[in-house]
C-alpha cells in the first residue's frame, strides 16, 4: 500500500526524529494523516508495535481507532488485517496496533505503562489532555532497540503555559493581540513541528463548514484564532512586551559587541536575576545567566566568576540595595548603581519598547516574564498605564542595564 499524505505532513515519512508535533487548527487533517501513517507501517515488512493513545482509554474508540478503521475499509483491507474491537487492536502478521489509555476512566488512577517497552511508535491524540508527568513516564518506557522510536502528538494549541509549549516551543508574536505563533526551539533537533489549519485541507471540506469557520472571526474571535487558525492563546489581557524575538545562543555569542550586565537583587521570595546584555543602535540582545532565590552577595560573586563575567565588566544593579552593591565592589566587581528618578518604571518600559529586543532560547525566565508581565486592569478589566509588580525580576535587571548604560536620567523601581 502506498501512502498519499497531505504535503504538509510529508515529514512524518521523510524525517527521522523521535518526536512529531502535529499542532494547529481544526479540520487540518492531522488524525487522517496519522491513521494513514499507522496503516502503512502496520502493513510493512519492518518491525512495528504501535500504541494509539488518549488520556482516557474509552475516548480512543470514537477517535483515532475509528480513523484507522475507516482507512482499512477505504482500502478494502478488512480481510487482510485482523481487528479486535473489544481490545482496540489491529494486527497484520507480527505487526500490531493497540489502544492504550493513560487512564482507564476519568476517575481512575494512572495506568502502568511499563508494558510499552517493546513499542516503537506511539500516537497520542488530544495530547494536550495528558499531564507532563504521564508523558514523561510513557517516554521513559519506550526503549526498544529493534527500530527507531517515533512519538506523534496530535493537538490543538493549548495555552501558553502548557507543558508542551514550554518543552518544545518559543512563542512569537502573531500580530493578533493575545495570540502567538509557536516556533520549534532550535535546540530541539530531535523533533519536527507541523502546523496545519483547514486551509491546507480545504479540498476535503464542505463549503458550508468553511463559511462557519470564518464566521467565528466575528462572532467568537478567541475561538477563531485559537481553534481554527491554530494560534497559542495568551489567556489574559494587557501584556506589556509583545515583540521580543528568541535567538539561539550561538547567534548571541557571535555578536561583535561588548557585554554589560543588569542585576536585580533577591533572596527568599524573589530571585536574584543577572542578565547579560549586548547593544548596538536600537538593537538589544539579552541572555539570562542567573535566576535563583537564596543567593547571598558572596554566592552571587562566586556564580559570576563561574559564569566567566569579567571583573571590569559594567554591572548595573538596583540602587535600592547600596549595601549589596558595596559588598560586590569589595569583591572587585565593577558594580554600578542604576539611575533612578520619578516615574522610572513607565519611562523604562517606554524606552525598551523603542528597541528591537532578542533573547536567547535558554533564557526561560525572561521568556516567561515577558509573557506574564502585564498592565494592571481597571474595574472594567481594561489595561491601565501602570504595570503589575510581579514577573519583573529579569525585566528589571534588563531595564537597569540598558537605561543606565544609555545614561538616561532615571531608572529603577517605584
Amino acid at each position: 500500500m502506498e501512502i498519499n499524505l497531505n504535503k504538509i505532513y510529508k515529514p512524518l515519512i521523510s524525517e527521522n526524529v523521535r518526536y512529531y508535533l502535529l499542532m494547529g487548527g481544526r479540520a487540518s487533517g492531522r488524525s487522517y494523516s496519522a491513521s494513514q501513517l499507522i496503516l502503512v507501517k502496520l502493513l510493512s515488512s519492518g518491525y512495528f508495535r504501535c500504541a494509539i493513545m488518549r488520556f482516557v482509554l474509552s475516548d480512543i474508540r470514537n477517535s483515532i481507532y475509528q480513523e484507522i478503521q475507516d482507512r482499512i475499509e477505504e482500502n478494502d483491507l478488512d480481510s487482510v488485517i485482523t481487528t479486535k474491537e473489544n481490545t482496540l487492536e489491529f494486527k497484520y502478521k507480527d505487526n500490531k496496533v493497540n489502544g492504550i489509555g493513560f487512564r482507564k476512566s476519568s476517575s481512575e488512577q494512572k495506568s502502568k505503562l511499563k508494558s510499552l517497552a517493546s513499542y516503537n511508535c506511539v500516537v497520542i491524540e488530544e495530547a494536550d489532555e495528558v499531564t507532563e508527568e504521564d508523558f514523561q513516564q510513557l517516554d521513559d518506557s519506550l526503549r526498544t532497540i529493534k527500530s527507531d522510536i517515533m512519538v506523534v502528538l496530535l493537538l490543538n494549541p493549548p495555552h501558553k503555559n502548557h507543558w508542551i509549549i514550554r518543552k518544545w516551543f518559543n512563542l512569537v508574536d502573531s500580530g493578533i493581540d493575545g495570540f502567538y505563533k509557536a516556533k520549534l526551539r532550535s535546540d530541539r533537533d530531535d523533533s519536527v513541528y507541523i502546523h496545519g489549519t483547514y486551509l491546507e485541507n480545504i479540498v476535503n471540506l464542505n463549503h458550508k463548514s468553511i463559511v462557519n469557520f470564518e464566521r467565528y472571526k466575528k462572532t467568537n474571535p478567541d475561538h477563531y484564532y485559537n481553534m481554527i487558525r491554530g494560534l497559542v492563546s495568551e489567556g489574559s489581557r494587557g501584556r506589556v512586551y509583545k515583540d521580543w524575538t528568541p535567538i539561539n545562543v550561538k547567534e548571541f555569542d557571535a555578536l561583535p559587541f561588548d557585554s554589560i550586565y543588569g542585576l536585580d537583587f533577591g533572596y527568599s521570595n524573589d530571585p536574584t536575576a543577572l542578565i547579560e546584555i549586548k547593544m548596538h543602535n536600537d538593537n538589544v540582545w539579552i541572555r539570562e545567566l542567573i535566576y535563583q532565590t537564596g543567593l547571598t552577595n558572596q554566592l552571587i560573586s562566586k556564580r559570576m566568576e563561574e559564569l566567566g563575567v569579567g571583573k571590569n565588566a559594567q554591572i548595573y544593579a538596583d540602587s535600592a540595595e547600596p549595601k549589596s552593591i558595596e559588598e560586590l565592589r569589595q569583591e572587585d566587581w565593577n558594580a554600578i548603581a542604576s539611575q533612578k528618578g520619578p516615574d522610572s518604571i513607565r519611562a523604562g518600559i517606554k524606552m525598551l519598547m523603542s528597541k528591537k529586543i532578542c533573547y536567547t532560547e535558554d533564557s526561560l525566565n525572561v521568556a516567561r516574564e515577558t509573557q506574564e508581565y502585564k498592565w494592571a486592569l481597571d474595574k472594567q478589566k481594561e489595561p491601565t498605564n501602570k504595570p503589575i509588580d510581579d514577573y519583573n525580576h529579569a525585566l528589571d535587571a534588563i531595564r537597569y542595564g540598558v537605561m543606565t548604560n544609555l545614561n538616561q536620567p532615571f531608572i529603577g523601581v517605584i
